[in-house]
């Protein structure tokens, strides 16, 4: 797993609440094999035009400015709907690094942690915020600091933020639950050699 330190990159705003993982990936790709590729497939039903191929225009990460867009800025209750891990695997896939909302649905939240991405809840106000300094600067950015806990910008915004900080130690490190596991290989080899079959 990638780990996150310090991140700084272009934010995507999407004006939507209860943005549910069948939306974030349909379950037509959710047939891969491999945990990469999902990217091109994020918001599949909302960025391409009926013949799905054909960028919609009007969809938020299709417009230009926030054309590698790290960082999503959403409404409540993201990445609801079904536990399925792919949501983040796409999201990641396609870029984004971070995803800032005042809610997550609690699943997708763990996934997060799980998959290197970080996930960052902020007051609605603040979001609201962030909206409107997208809206004003073109190709906006912002620094997320895991590290420090805060995010800024070049235009006067600092937040910071809460973190468990277990899930913290991990995303430093880039640790999934596997990579915390292999941390014990010497003591797991060394019961297994002692274990009588």
């Amino acid at each position: 797993m990638q780990n996150f330190t310090i991140h700084t990159g272009i934010v995507a705003t999407m004006d939507r609440a209860n943005v549910d993982t069948d939306q974030i990936i349909p379950k037509q790709f959710l047939k891969r094999i491999e945990r990469t590729g999902f990217g091109q497939f994020l918001f599949y039903d909302w960025r391409f035009m009926d013949d799905g191929t054909t960028p919609n225009p009007e969809f938020e990460l299709n417009r230009i400015n926030v054309k590698g867009s790290s960082v999503l800025v959403t409404r409540q209750n993201f990445g609801s709907g079904s536990s399925r891990e792919h949501a983040v695997w796409a999201l990641e896939d396609y870029g984004f690094r971070s995803v800032i909302a005042p809610s997550f649905a609690d699943i997708f939240f763990n996934n997060c942690f799980k998959n290197g991405v970080l996930p960052i809840v902020l007051p609605e106000s603040d979001i609201d915020e962030l909206f409107e300094r997208a809206e004003k600067h073109p190709n906006y950015q912002i620094t997320v600091d895991l590290e420090n806990q805060k995010i800024t910008d070049d235009h006067g915004f600092e937040r910071s933020f809460d973190v468990d900080p277990s899930r913290r130690h991990n995303l430093l490190h880039g640790l999934d639950d596997i990579a915390q596991t292999l941390q014990h290989e010497d003591k797991i080899t060394a019961y297994e050699a002692a274990r009588t079959w």
